[in-house]
């Protein structure tokens, strides 16, 4: 009986690991104070680089006028007319409501291709003649920090191919789901793309508040048209060796769902997609590690593998307990380590996050939101088939988030990056 408890534990061990050593790369280099510093705005000569604002709406008449006014009231603001609004088969009044704030409308009806992806690629495909140098996502339920615009000219400026904004909730007040989303964002968009960016590997893309160089797009189209489409064009971009920087001093803010359907349909999408491309990029970014010697692609692989906490959890907690019960100081000892390691990424996410006393007291609720997730893993993992459509997240059971213009971006070296948006 111990032999194949031992051999359980070792298979969980292996299928652990990976994530385990990911959580190793991604919490510690964030302490690391950064020495880059980057330069003024008033040091970029002006119009040097010319910024458009790709906005993907569907049936986003409710939300889209707070994210066009959070736009147009950004430091150094971009012309109503550079804001392009793809309203992608939309049966409301999107479309009418971004010609109101005088924004470029372009109009998509497609029933067949549905989806994130369909929607940029085609923005993408009108805009690249128009002389634009950096286009940036940002979706139709989102408020922007008032620096936005600034920190990515910045980045843009010194030669990023791509870029990434902090991304954080803006309705963690409307309840436990949010407010845990909220931590787990502190995690997830703040502490793991901040310390990918100290350690020198790219930061990844969040799918809301990143923005490309016209260079990128003309080498590597945006044609992902997965559910997690902004997972699979980030495999994309560093296998053909490019980099996505990280900006920790601005911010985009959108809230999360509230109630437990809604949390569902985003859960679905976002893991069962993450578990889809599991399957289909794990083996090319092997492949390319292995035969190409591309060893910039081990922390993306690691990436990848990494499961969702609450699972990686469950597992580290049967590998511990299969670890007593068969007297395993290996098993034993792993499963204390990477849960504890856990426990410590968490901790410095919250930390360098700056949690409220909210945030903290919402932790005692974690387990019993970890429970629910185990219980729609039926219908996550439906949702990893290729052939799942994608949907709209609907929003409809919360109120709209509290977050605007004139909230704080915690900031990597100790201040707070200017007066913004709320946080994903």
């Amino acid at each position: 009986m111990n032999g194949l408890l031992f051999a359980i534990g070792l298979a969980l061990l292996l299928a652990t690991l990976p994530g385990t050593i990911e959580l190793l790369l991604v919490t510690f280099p964030a302490l690391i104070k950064s020495r880059k510093v980057a330069p003024s705005i008033s040091s970029i000569p002006g119009g040097l680089l010319r910024l458009a604002v790709v906005t993907p709406a569907h049936n986003e008449a409710k939300d889209l006028p707070a994210t066009l006014t959070s736009l147009l009231a950004c430091e150094a603001p971009l012309n109503a007319a550079d804001l392009h609004v793809i309203a992608d088969n939309c049966t409301d009044e999107t479309a009418d409501i971004a010609r109101q704030y005088g924004c470029t409308v372009l109009e998509r009806q497609n029933d067949s291709l549905r989806g994130k992806g369909y929607a940029l690629n085609f923005a993408f495909e009108q805009l690249k003649d128009k002389g634009y140098d950096v286009f940036l996502i940002v979706d139709a339920d989102t408020r922007v920090n008032r620096n936005f615009f600034n920190a990515m000219r910045n980045a843009f400026f010194n030669g990023a191919a791509a870029a990434q904004a902090g991304y954080r909730v803006g309705n963690p007040e409307a309840g436990f789901r949010p407010r845990l989303m909220h931590i787990a964002f502190l995690a997830f968009n703040y502490l793991r793309p901040l310390s990918r960016r100290q350690a020198g590997f790219s930061a990844g893309i969040l799918g809301n508040g990143f923005a490309l160089s016209a260079e990128t797009l003309a080498a590597v189209p945006y044609d992902s048209f997965s559910i997690v489409e902004d997972l699979e064009y980030h495999v994309r971009l560093v296998r053909s060796g490019r980099k996505v920087e990280f900006l920790a001093d601005t911010c985009v803010w959108s809230d999360m769902p509230v109630t437990s359907a809604e949390a569902q349909s985003q859960r679905e999408r976002w893991e069962g997609g993450r578990f889809r491309m599991v399957l289909d990029l794990a083996p090319q970014l092997l492949k390319d590690i292995v035969a190409k010697k591309n060893l910039a692609l081990i922390e993306p692989l690691l990436e990848l593998l990494l499961m969702p906490l609450s699972y990686h959890i469950g597992l580290l907690l049967v590998l511990f307990v299969i670890g007593l019960i068969a007297t395993s100081g290996l098993l034993t000892l792993y499963g204390l380590f990477g849960l504890s390691l856990i426990v410590v990424h968490v901790l410095v996410a919250m930390l360098l996050g700056r949690a409220t006393r909210e945030d903290w007291k919402a932790l005692a609720s974690a387990p019993f939101y970890m429970l629910w997730k185990f219980t729609k893993l039926g219908s996550i993992m439906k949702s990893a088939s290729k052939d799942t459509e994608w949907k709209r997240t609907s929003r409809d059971g919360g109120n709209a988030g509290s977050a605007g213009s004139d909230e704080q971006c915690t900031s990597r070296d100790g201040g707070n990056a200017g007066k913004t948006g709320n946080d994903k």
